[in-house]
């Protein structure tokens, strides 16, 4: 794991780069916070976190699973607002530092934009919540934790008697805890700014710390909100009934057996906790390999690494969501959102992987979207993802 003073160091080599201004990369917020970073420390920072955040290597093994060039690539062309759109013109106006879409397997369409390359990964923000939902199956599988009517205090006790007694692990994945918080990317009076900057004292975590002191909003299970803490939970939930780092076991359960392309990069909190609402960099190809995993069951090499049937829970509407919504998902599964014709992990300023089972179609993008994040990013990549998906079933 790195130093804290390592992100001193990220930013003195951010300052080098010509791609973004000395005053720009000095004024990234101390926290590693990153929707506060301006559209110039974006497009740096989302694939330099590490040389700014803590973090651990989430090591690859040393075979490559190939991911083949299909003989014949699409080149969508679609309406979006009355205006001719194309996969360049999308992510110029999207800033879109990548585009993968693989159909049976295959890539079928592969670019990159904003001065990114192949091997470079990219800040995944709260796709990070799908793998840690990955690894939690994982650890049901291997006999760590008993099921999802679990309660989250027997795995992390330092939350007995706060509100977060007697809420089960499904209640914490489905986002339906009922323990207050207020999540605002832009308010930095809001409980997710407080949240990061929460101090390492007496040997809890942070998240720990501050979400104990939290009071319930809702019964456990009455209403979905969506809460960045009740992922970091999940992580350190996890992580304690495995006895392992996050970053270790996703290594060992995915990253090696899958044939990963690159090493992923996990920030962790100040008690050396790898985030579990967001922090997760990971390679282009590699998201796509993500996809392609859940598409194929969650196997690897024929083994199972979750229960089949809790994997189809995972992808399956849990909780319903409320309308209105910015965007085209209908329900929430655990830490997944569902479609009409399939589900995906989404994640601030752009970055997602969508799954279409039934096509057997696999669609990942990463992005720097100006902030605020409004309706109108997630509508267009909502069109984007639909040209992307009729381009490939027609691509024959």
């Amino acid at each position: 794991m790195k130093t804290m003073n390592a992100r001193s160091e990220g930013l003195a080599a951010l300052k080098q780069m010509a791609v973004i201004s000395p005053t720009a990369a000095a004024s990234l917020p101390p926290t590693g916070f990153t929707p506060c970073w301006t559209p110039d420390q974006q497009i740096v920072g989302y694939r330099s976190m590490t040389k700014i955040e803590p973090g651990r290597l989430v090591r690859r093994g040393p075979h490559v699973k190939l991911l083949p060039i299909a003989e014949r690539q699409i080149s969508p062309h679609w309406i979006w607002k009355g205006r001719a759109r194309d996969v360049d013109a999308y992510m110029e106006a999207a800033r879109t530092s990548g585009v993968i879409v693989l159909k049976d397997g295959q890539i079928v369409l592969e670019r990159y934009g904003l001065g990114r390359m192949a091997k470079d990964c990219w800040e995944a923000q709260s796709v990070t919540k799908s793998v840690v939902a990955i690894l939690l199956g994982s650890a049901i599988q291997d006999g760590y934790i008993k099921n999802m009517a679990a309660l989250v205090t027997e795995h992390i006790p330092e939350l007995k008697g706060s509100a977060y007694e007697g809420v089960t692990i499904r209640q914490l994945v489905t986002m339906t805890s009922g323990v207050k918080f207020n999540l605002d990317y832009v308010d930095p009076s809001s409980d997710s700014f407080k949240l990061w900057s929460e101090p390492f004292v007496n040997g809890i975590d942070p998240v720990v710390a501050f979400m104990r002191r939290q009071p319930r909003a809702n019964q456990p299970g009455a209403r979905f909100f969506y809460s960045d803490p009740d992922a970091a939970l999940t992580a350190i939930l996890v992580s304690n009934a495995v006895g392992k780092s996050m970053s270790e076991y996703l290594s060992e359960k995915l990253w090696q057996p899958c044939g990963m392309e690159e090493d992923a990069y996990w920030i962790v909190d100040p008690a050396g906790n790898e985030r579990g609402g967001c922090g997760i960099s990971i390679s282009l190809r590699d998201f796509a390999r993500l996809g392609q995993f859940i598409l194929g069951g969650g196997k690897v090499g024929g083994v199972e690494v979750m229960p089949r049937d809790w994997l189809a829970e995972a992808t399956m509407t849990q909780v319903s969501l409320p309308e209105p919504k910015p965007w085209g998902a209908t329900g929430y599964g655990y830490f997944w959102w569902i479609y009409r014709d399939g589900y995906a992990a989404l994640g601030h300023a752009g970055q997602a992987i969508f799954v279409c089972p039934e096509d057997k179609i696999v669609i990942a993008t990463n992005s720097a979207w100006p902030e605020p994040n409004c309706d109108e990013d997630w509508q267009a990549l909502d069109a984007f993802v639909a040209a992307l998906h009729s381009a490939a079933v027609e691509n024959r």
